[in-house]
């Protein structure tokens, strides 16, 4: 039945719409006046969502984004201040025992698809709020709906809305030129930067690029950022053995956009007050984009 109702709406609706396929007629939203989506009905059931509104300059001070590159195993976790809040994404929940994650951010559905064990756990920690897309939730409530128990916040690419026209990356300036909260890159109108994540999240090839535009919407003026490699990608992620490591795909993408958008996102945080420091000593990310600290240095007295 599935298939069948993809089929009438990929034939019945532009092809710049397919982005949304596989959720129709099972998804039914309403969106505030702000932009993001307020009401979610899925397969008739009514899904709880956070308020993205009441999350907007709800935080303060630093913050700790625990990114997966293999540089993670190399710090002390146990060293961390315990009421310093913790971002994880995809498979950082490896470090739940020494980490009390209450922000959490899956974006990637291979993620989904491949790491049900990981996805289980996270959802099934009350304390965590997890921001991910429709695609996401989607699949949570497919395979693994008695386990749910943590909050959810539905995001978007700002590109794949749900139930509105894809964005193509020639369109992006023209389509958001007039919106005060988005802003571009001056020599790149490809590349965006959300300060309002109700209006949409602009992606750049990598998961991190979104987190920052939460955490930035969110309050928090110094973000700290373990697993930053961006290099070593024939590694497995800290978390990952070369038998169950999942493919990369950014190392092609590194110099022409994750470090350029990088670049644009450190020159609209520092505008805004806030920053970024880079727990990898060893980046492939420029000192001159992130700062580069040493995890112990930084905690050392605290």
């Amino acid at each position: 039945m599935g298939s069948l109702f993809k089929q009438i709406y990929r034939y019945t609706r532009p092809k710049s719409y397919r982005h949304n396929e596989n959720l129709w007629p099972w998804t039914k939203i309403t969106r505030a006046t702000s932009g993001e989506i307020c009401g979610l009905n899925y397969k008739g059931s009514a899904v709880p969502l956070v308020d993205l509104s009441a999350l907007k300059g709800s935080a303060q001070g630093e913050v700790m984004l625990t990114a997966t590159g293999p540089s993670t195993a190399e710090i002390d976790f146990k060293k961390l201040p315990g009421t310093l809040p913790v971002m994880g994404v995809n498979g950082a929940y490896s470090l739940a025992q020494d980490v009390a994650f209450t922000l959490y951010l899956i974006v990637d559905m291979e993620f989904f698809d491949k790491r049900s064990d990981l996805v289980e756990s996270i959802i099934a920690d009350p304390g965590i709020l997890l921001f991910t897309t429709m695609h996401g939730i989607a699949k949570i409530l497919d395979r693994h709906a008695t386990r749910l128990k943590c909050r959810l916040a539905l995001i978007e690419d700002a590109c794949y809305k749900i139930y509105q026209p894809k964005v193509a990356d020639e369109m992006k300036w023209q389509t958001w030129q007039h919106r005060e909260s988005i802003r571009f890159c001056a020599d790149r109108q490809d590349i965006g930067f959300s300060t309002d994540i109700r209006e949409g999240i602009f992606d750049a090839g990598t998961v991190v690029y979104w987190a920052l535009q939460i955490l930035c919407f969110m309050g928090f003026e110094t973000i700290l950022i373990s697993g930053l490699d961006m290099n070593n990608f024939q590694q497995p992620r800290f978390y990952e053995t070369a038998e169950n490591k999942l493919p990369s795909y950014l190392e092609n993408k590194v110099d022409n956009l994750v470090i350029p958008s990088f670049a644009h996102a450190a020159k609209i945080m520092k505008e805004n007050k806030s920053s970024v420091l880079n727990f990898s000593l060893n980046s492939a990310v420029p000192d001159a984009v992130f700062t580069k600290v040493f995890f112990d240095d930084y905690f050392k007295n605290r």
